[in-house]
C-alpha cells in the first residue's frame, strides 16, 4: 500500500496527525476510518496490518491520533469520549474535502465505542467493531480507587500500560450521560462484532451485549486465540480479511462500488 501523511484540524483547532493508506492498483473504491484503542495510537501494528490488508480489497483507509495522543496536538486530559467522536466527524470531514467521505467505521476497543456513537454521521453505512467494550463506562470501572479520586479532586494520574496519564472529572461525566444500549438499537447501519474469546482486558460478554443490542444487518466473528491488541500480526491481518470479505460488510460496500 501507499502511505500519505494527512493532516486534519480538530473542531477546537488542534492538528491532529493521520495516516492515509491508499491502494496502488487503482483508486479506492471506498474509505475507512480506522480508531484506535484507549491511550494508543495510529501506530499500533495491528492498525497498520488491518489497514494493508483492507488496502488490498481497493479500500483506502485513513488512521489518526486522537487528541493528546501519538503526534496529535492537545490535551489528553481535556478529552473525552464526546470529543473522540468530535475527532472521528472532523476526520471524515478532512476526507471528504481531499477525497470522498467515509463510509466504513471501524474501531478498536475504546475506538469501538467511539465509532458506534459516531456512526450518526451521514456518509456512514457500516461499522466494525474489535474487542469493544458494551459499555464505554468499562474503562472508568478499570481505573480502580483513581476513579474515585477524579470524582472528588476533579482529576488525578492514572497508569495505563506502563504510561502515566492525566484524567479529569470530565472524562468520568460524559460516560455517565451514555445510553449504549440505545445507541445500539438506533445504529441504523451494517455491523460486524469481532471479538477473542480469550481476550483478558474486554471479556467476550461484551461482544455478545452488542451483537444482542444491535438491530440487523449484523454479524460476529470470533478472533479465536488472539489477544485484546492483537499483537500476532496474524490476528490482525485475519481480522482485515474479515472486514473486507464479510458478507455484512461486503454486501454494504458492493453497493458502493456501484456507487462510484
Amino acid at each position: 500500500m501507499t502511505i500519505e501523511k494527512f493532516e486534519i484540524i480538530s473542531t477546537v483547532g488542534q492538528k491532529l496527525s493521520a495516516r492515509l493508506d491508499l491502494p496502488t492498483d487503482g483508486a479506492p473504491v471506498a474509505y475507512a476510518l480506522l480508531a484506535h484503542c484507549f491511550t494508543c495510537s495510529k501506530d499500533v501494528k495491528a492498525l497498520y496490518h488491518i489497514a494493508r490488508v483492507l488496502t488490498r480489497h481497493r479500500i483506502g483507509v485513513l488512521r489518526f491520533d486522537f487528541t493528546g495522543l501519538g503526534e496529535s496536538g492537545g490535551d489528553f486530559a481535556d478529552t473525552s469520549l464526546a470529543t473522540n467522536v468530535q475527532d472521528l466527524v472532523a476526520a471524515a470531514e478532512s476526507l471528504a474535502a481531499r477525497f470522498e467521505a467515509p463510509k466504513l467505521l471501524i474501531g478498536h476497543s475504546f475506538g469501538g465505542a467511539a465509532v458506534i456513537a459516531a456512526a450518526a454521521m451521514d456518509s456512514c453505512k457500516a461499522v466494525v467493531t474489535i474487542a469493544a467494550p458494551a459499555d464505554p463506562r468499562h474503562v472508568a470501572r478499570t481505573l480502580g480507587p483513581a476513579a474515585e479520586t477524579i470524582a472528588a479532586r476533579g482529576e488525578a494520574t492514572v497508569k495505563i500500560a506502563g504510561r502515566t496519564f492525566t484524567l479529569r472529572k470530565r472524562f468520568l461525566d460524559d460516560l455517565r450521560g451514555l445510553d449504549p444500549e440505545d445507541l445500539l438499537a438506533n445504529l441504523n447501519r451494517a455491523l460486524l462484532v469481532m471479538h477473542s474469546p480469550r481476550d483478558e482486558v474486554v471479556g467476550i460478554e461484551n461482544a455478545s451485549r452488542i451483537f444482542q443490542a444491535a438491530r440487523h444487518p449484523k454479524s460476529f466473528v470470533s478472533l479465536d486465540t488472539a489477544d485484546h491488541l492483537l499483537s500476532d500480526p496474524a490476528d490482525a491481518r485475519y481480522a482485515g480479511s474479515v472486514i473486507a470479505e464479510n458478507e455484512t460488510v461486503y454486501m454494504v460496500m458492493n453497493y458502493l462500488q456501484g456507487d462510484t
